[in-house]
């Protein structure tokens, strides 16, 4: 991938690489929010690459990967940095000299280490949608802005350079309009066939042509069925394909399904409602065809 660290992408810009497929949709994506210096934001369902994204572009631009995974408890604050008045406390009673200086017990959060990199990082903001619906909004100036200020020592912490903000979100609350008009946004659609089998082929290339097809049919035939409660994702395709591999399950084998489930399904099928759904299906169908 070639992606300028001044900011503009090069002639051939974000790409595929030897680790990492990607559609020209989500190339162009990438590029533009480099050029535009806005945050990229990313949904898409689990498994789709959205993280990945972001450990492909720092290691193609040979730079910092910072990772802020949220949680359901993060707040934005702790992104600036944090600050530690127990510990102060408890070495003020115990007569520390560490004490005198405030600098001490104030902790960098991601977005402190972020902006004071010497080489342009990537921030990896995971998962924003797990925070309370609040955490966008209160980083919308730190965002656009890039900076803040630290009230305990009065530093102004300002932006060397602004980093590459990839931002991730599974689509589990929207997000507020405010900090959506601050990003470039892209959806990362479901990859076809084609894409699928150029993913698997990183991963196993030396995989036999007539087991993917095979394997790929009757994944794809999963995710169709109606009403399924998760749709099994790519990374749990590339699972499901390494526990074939490794049983030496054959094509034919995988063809004639018995049951009605497919071999090693509990990499597929993550919960009893939806192994109850196929199966019924499968009964269903067996059935109809006598």
């Amino acid at each position: 991938m070639a992606v300028s660290d001044t900011g503009n992408p090069e002639q051939q810009g974000f790409q595929s690489t030897e680790n990492y497929i990607v559609s020209n949709e989500l190339a162009l994506a990438v590029n533009a929010a480099v050029t535009l210096q806005k945050p990229l934001l990313i949904k898409g369902e689990p498994g789709t690459g959205k993280t990945r994204l972001a450990e492909e572009l720092a290691q193609s631009l040979d730079t910092e990967l910072l990772r802020w995974h949220i949680k359901s408890t993060t707040k934005a604050q702790q992104g600036l940095y944090e600050y530690d008045a127990v510990s102060r406390l408890r070495d003020s009673q115990l007569g520390s000299e560490r004490v005198h200086d405030i600098s001490n017990y104030i902790k960098p959060g991601k977005l402190w280490q972020a902006f004071t990199a010497e080489k342009r990082p990537v921030l990896l903001i995971d998962e924003i949608d797990k925070a309370d619906i609040e955490f966008p909004n209160d980083l919308l100036h730190e965002l656009d802005q890039m900076e803040f200020h630290v009230y305990e020592t009065g530093e102004q912490i300002k932006a060397k350079q602004r980093p590459i903000v990839i931002i991730t979100s599974n689509n589990e609350k929207e997000l507020p309009d405010a900090f959506l008009r601050r990003c470039f946004f892209h959806y990362i659609r479901f990859p076809d066939a084609e894409t699928l089998a150029a993913i698997v082929a990183v991963h196993y290339p030396n995989i036999q042509k007539k087991l993917l097809a095979t394997a790929l049919e009757v994944f794809f035939d999963l995710r169709n069925v109606p009403n399924l409660k998760k749709k099994p994702s790519t990374s749990e395709l590339l699972d499901w394909l390494k526990l074939l591999l490794v049983e030496d399950v054959s094509p034919s084998e995988l063809a004639n399904q018995q049951g009605g489930l497919m071999p090693m399904f509990g990499a597929l099928l993550k919960n009893e409602q939806d192994v109850e759904l196929v199966e019924k299906l499968a009964f269903m169908s067996r059935r109809s065809s006598r």
